[in-house]
């Protein structure tokens, strides 16, 4: 499928409010959780995709525009969420997200970018050479690979539970996202 920036924008408009509607006012035990050492619970996802939307996104479509490959985009933190998330609550994440995730769209829209803009390459620490187009399908699929995990992170505080049941739910034998 090729890059289209109008769907692209379609699904991030709609990322808030599926987060919203999912997690607002669960208990405790689906959101503080996680699958075990190392892994994030559906808390630190959410903070991460609001430090995402505030430190990496636009930050890096700006870049891209205004300096193209000149300039290489700052090394983004994925574990920044920890501390602005500190002392905030999962319904003040989804706030803020919400907010923030606005903003960026209203920003991005703003640029009424056109097919040669999104062709307009920068420079990624690790990757290398992208381009417009390609960071911001990317941010529409980190969108969908962290509402996978929210499923799965969710879906594993059942995994004893659910008992014979486990070899139906692919959610279960899913595994995580390190490569």
């Amino acid at each position: 499928m090729e890059h289209n920036l109008g769907n692209t924008i379609a699904l991030l408009a709609r990322t808030p409010a599926a987060l919203n509607g999912l997690l607002r006012g669960l208990p405790e035990t689906w959101v503080l959780h996680n699958e075990g050492e190392n892994s994030w619970s559906v808390f630190d996802i959410a903070g991460h995709l609001v430090h995402a939307d505030r430190t990496n996104w636009m930050p890096r479509a700006r870049l891209i525009l205004e300096h193209g490959e000149t300039q290489a985009f700052a090394s983004f933190d994925r574990l920044g969420q920890i501390q602005a998330s500190q002392d905030k609550t999962l319904e003040q994440l989804l706030d803020e997200f919400i907010s923030v995730r606005a903003e960026c769209l209203d920003e991005l829209r703003a640029l009424k970018l056109r097919p040669e803009n999104l062709q307009k390459r920068g420079q990624h620490p690790a990757l290398g050479t992208v381009t417009l187009s390609e960071l911001l399908a990317t941010w529409a699929a980190h969108d969908l690979t962290h509402l996978h995990q929210i499923s799965r992170v969710m879906a594993y505080q059942y995994r004893e539970t659910v008992g014979p049941f486990r070899k139906f739910l692919g959610v279960m034998r899913c595994e995580g996202h390190g490569t």
